[in-house]
């Protein structure tokens, strides 16, 4: 990776937390990283770092060996098929971040053999942690793209038609998490902590919970167990939360998600 030249096309939030963890971990200089942006002065105090800021997507692409394009999905299609023109089919992968947008409706606006790529990382890449799901059709550049992303988290091989679920459980999921630490902080100061306080204590308390799982390989139920003693604070508390529609609630706010993207 250290080689690698990065171009980012439309650095706005997941493009720049994929920028912020790239020059975070050092893997790759940061004098071989371009990001545009219809309005670039944003991005400019990334230009300290060495990274060139630039408006015009054609120039940004030019020396560029992975091409990511960080872009909603009503306008990933239209700038590819002007991109296309100048990108070289044999030196040069697009990387598709767009939800929705299959690899078959990206190579038909390429009209070349270009290696496409689907990916979703999330806004975790801004602290190097993000969990980034991949889709191709083909293996050509597959380390160069699995080393990008895992330089910014992990990253993880899925089926194509898996891809708008994976936005769903690593993208979306982000937000889902982030409200669940909301709510328990919530709780915390009802219970008498202040926000401070509490803050620490729930985010510390998910991160020591995500690495249990992460590092022991075991099923949720299996850690839930070793705390839930008979008649104990914790199972009344899990009891009631389930009384409730917790897990109900969580899982249809999954599948909605799900089904929202192709409404």
């Amino acid at each position: 990776m250290e080689g690698a030249r990065i171009t980012i096309i439309g650095c706005g939030n997941l493009g720049e937390s994929i920028l912020k963890g790239l020059i975070a971990k050092e893997t790759i200089p940061s004098e071989q990283l371009v990001v545009t942006k219809r309005n670039p002065e944003n991005l400019k105090h990334y230009e300290k770092h060495g990274v060139r800021v630039l408006s015009d997507n054609i120039e940004a692409i030019k020396s560029a060996d992975l091409i990511l394009l960080a872009l909603k999905p009503y306008n990933v299609l239209g700038v590819l098929k002007e991109l296309a023109p100048a990108i070289n089919p044999d030196r040069q992968v697009v990387v598709s971040l767009a939800t929705g947008v299959s690899i078959e409706a990206l190579q038909k606006n390429m009209q070349n053999n270009t290696p496409i790529y689907r990916a979703m990382p999330n806004t975790a890449a801004d602290v190097g942690a993000s969990m980034t799901c991949i889709a191709s059709n083909n293996t050509s550049h597959d380390a160069l793209v699995e080393n990008c992303f895992n330089t910014i988290g992990e990253s993880i091989r899925v089926d194509e038609n898996l891809m708008d679920a994976a936005t769903v459980l690593g993208a979306c999921g982000v937000a889902f998490a982030l409200r669940f630490i909301r709510g328990m902080v919530q709780g915390g100061i009802q219970i008498g902590f202040d926000s401070n306080t509490a803050s620490a204590i729930v985010n510390q308390t998910v991160k020591g919970a995500a690495e249990l799982l992460l590092q022991g390989h075991q099923h949720p139920e299996y850690e839930i167990d070793k705390v839930t003693t008979p008649k104990g604070c914790t199972i009344s508390g899990l009891n009631e939360m389930e009384h409730n529609g917790f897990s109900s609630a969580l899982i249809k706010g999954i599948v909605t998600s799900f089904e929202s993207i192709d409404s």
